[in-house]
Order: structure tokens, then C-alpha cells, then sequence
């Protein structure tokens, strides 16, 4: 069978980890016609436009993208790529895998969790102006549909990944109304699931304890500011973001992509780990099912950073992206 897949090389390091997973994927034996697709800097200078109406089309059409880092302004300029495609493709959950690989020095070993986003609502609606010339003000939105859609995401995740608990990240006793109504939303889902451990923890308390113990963690859900703030600060657990990958999922469009930016100052130096687009690849695998492709991956990646002889530049080695790319296609 082949696969249709949109890919979307991004900005930065972007074409480059993409190439990269793109290759391991191939090496697979996994048969994928990629239709490639330009967004961010290439898009504006061809067609004006970070989102061209064609890449929209195409992702909806094949079901499937593959996408790299794409850069958004800070503070002005255009509106984020990342939350444009979400909101116009209903990608409602956004899946982070926190994992610890074996041989890679880091904070904890041992972690295996799964951080799921809500990826429409809180302030990241992007709803906000200007009141008069001295203050700003931003809307946080937080519906009970989104919630408890989101809340439903995560719990079926962790049957069918038998995992034992959900965890709920909200600060209701600030945002009573807001993250009231989420927390209320997790506790209603979780009356449908008796097998599996519902807890709910301030957000703040969380951040402390993931540092502390991420090992006591299953699945994670949470509004989507927590999540992206607690997902970057998990990576940093394992290893850091080069070793992350993510996923925006809906009801029948998934987009995989790397956790980490476009990193401007190392693009086209061959110096980027691409480690998070080749899990990237990983998770878009196992979506289209194909487990045994995906599990090859995951096996050479294993036994590539069990030998510390064979580092990226960001890991303390001194293989460049072709070299590790390589190894790890050669290990498979």
C-alpha cells in the first residue's frame, strides 16, 4: 500500500531534520508518496502568504502531514502558522510522548509520559487588543465541548496505551469559572472510565513535581497554555527538545511534527539533532498503522544512543545531522 503525505519542510533546520526523517522512513521499506508543500518564510516570499490556501487543501485531502518547525514573529507580524493550521483543521489534541532514552545523560531516567493539549481554545484563540494606548488585553476561552473532548482524548489514549492514570492540570482555584469548567469537564469523563486513576493537580504544584517525580505520571491533560509550557519543560527532563516529538490530532486529520524551533542560527550547518522529526516520523507511523516500520526506528534509535560514541552536536558528540541520519538508517 501507499500512502499519500503531505510534507511540509518548514523554516531553519526544518528542511533538514525533515530530510531526515523523511530518509529513515523511506529506509523502512514503507512506500509514501510525499507531496510537498511550502508554509512560513518560502510561502511568504512566493505567495505572500505564510499559509498559502493550497497547503490547507492539500493536508485535508491526504489526511496525514509531516511538517517542520515553522518560525512565528515575536510580538507583530503574522499570525502563528501552528495555531492557524490547528484551528482551521480542528486538530484538537496535541500528543507530546516525554520518554527517556537509555545512554543519553539527563535530569531522570525511567520517565514515560504522554502530555495531551488542548489545542483550540485558552488565550491561544489569539483574541486580544488593545485598550486604549496603555493596556492590552487578551480573552481566555474555555468551552465544554473542547473540554470534554479533549478530557475523552486523553483517557481513551491511556486504555488503549494501558496506562493507569490520567492527571488533569487546570488552576481553578484562581480561574474559577475557566478552568472550573475544565477540571469539572475531566471529572465528569472520568465517571466513564473506572479502570483508570483520575487525579487533578494545580499547575503550578505540577511544575514542581514533574521536576521532582515524573516517573509517578501516565497521561497528562491539561488547557492549552499549561500543556505547551509543561511539554518544554518535560523535554527538558529527558534530554531536551531535540529528543521530543508531537502530534496535532482530529477527528480524521493528524499533523506530526518536531516539538523544537526553526533555529535560525544553526540552519544549513548540518548541526541540528534530528532526532524529534524522526520520532515525528515514529508516531505518524504507528497512526497509518504501519507498527512493524515504526518499531524499526525506535530499535536503531535505542541501540544508536546506548553507545555514547555516536552523539549529535547538541548532545555533547560531534556528528553532524547526515552522519547521525546515517548511522541510524545503517543500525536498522
Amino acid at each position: 500500500m501507499t500512502y499519500n503525505i503531505t510534507l511540509l519542510p518548514g523554516d531553519g533546520i526544518g528542511p533538514e531534520v525533515i530530510t531526515s526523517a523523511r530518509k529513515v522512513i523511506e529506509a523502512t521499506g514503507v512506500s509514501i508518496n510525499w507531496e510537498i508543500v511550502e508554509a512560513g518564510n518560502d510561502a511568504i516570499k512566493k505567495h505572500g502568504t505564510p499559509l498559502p490556501e493550497f497547503v490547507i487543501d492539500s493536508i485535508r485531502n491526504n489526511k496525514i502531514a509531516l511538517k517542520g518547525p515553522i518560525t512565528t514573529p515575536v510580538g507583530k507580524g503574522f499570525k502563528s502558522v501552528n495555531v492557524r493550521l490547528r484551528q482551521e483543521l480542528n486538530l484538537f489534541a496535541n500528543v507530546r510522548p516525554i520518554k527517556s532514552f537509555e545512554g543519553i545523560d539527563s535530569i531522570h531516567q525511567n520517565v514515560d509520559f504522554v502530555i495531551v493539549r488542548e489545542n483550540t481554545e485558552d488565550l491561544y484563540a489569539g483574541i486580544e487588543h488593545m485598550v486604549g494606548e496603555d493596556a492590552a488585553e487578551s480573552i481566555k476561552i474555555i468551552t465544554r465541548k473542547a473540554s470534554e473532548r479533549i478530557c475523552k482524548f486523553a483517557f481513551e489514549l491511556a486504555k488503549s496505551q494501558g496506562r493507569k492514570k490520567v492527571t488533569l492540570v487546570h488552576k481553578a482555584n484562581i480561574m474559577k469559572l475557566s478552568d472550573g469548567l475544565f477540571l469539572e469537564s475531566g471529572k465528569k469523563c472520568a465517571k466513564s472510565y473506572e479502570d483508570i486513576q483520575f487525579e487533578d493537580i494545580i499547575v503550578d504544584a505540577m511544575s514542581m513535581k514533574l521536576v521532582q517525580f515524573p516517573q509517578d505520571y501516565d497521561i497528562i491533560v491539561a488547557p492549552n497554555l499549561y500543556g505547551d509550557i509543561l511539554s518544554d519543560l518535560s523535554a527538558g527532563l529527558i534530554g531536551g527538545l531535540g529528543l521530543a516529538a508531537g502530534a496535532n490530532i482530529g477527528h480524521d486529520i493528524a499533523v506530526f511534527e518536531p516539538i523544537h524551533g526553526s533555529a535560525l542560527d544553526i540552519s544549513g550547518k548540518d548541526m541540528a539533532n534530528p532526532t524529534s522529526a524522526i520520532l515525528s516520523g515514529v508516531m505518524m507511523l504507528k497512526h497509518i498503522g504501519e507498527y512493524g516500520s515504526a518499531m524499526k526506528i525506535e530499535d536503531a534509535l535505542a541501540k544508536v544512543f546506548r553507545d555514547k560514541r555516536y552523539r549529535t552536536i547538541d548532545l555533547g558528540g560531534d556528528l553532524g545531522t547526515k552522519e547521525f541520519t546515517q548511522k541510524i538508517i545503517d543500525t536498522m
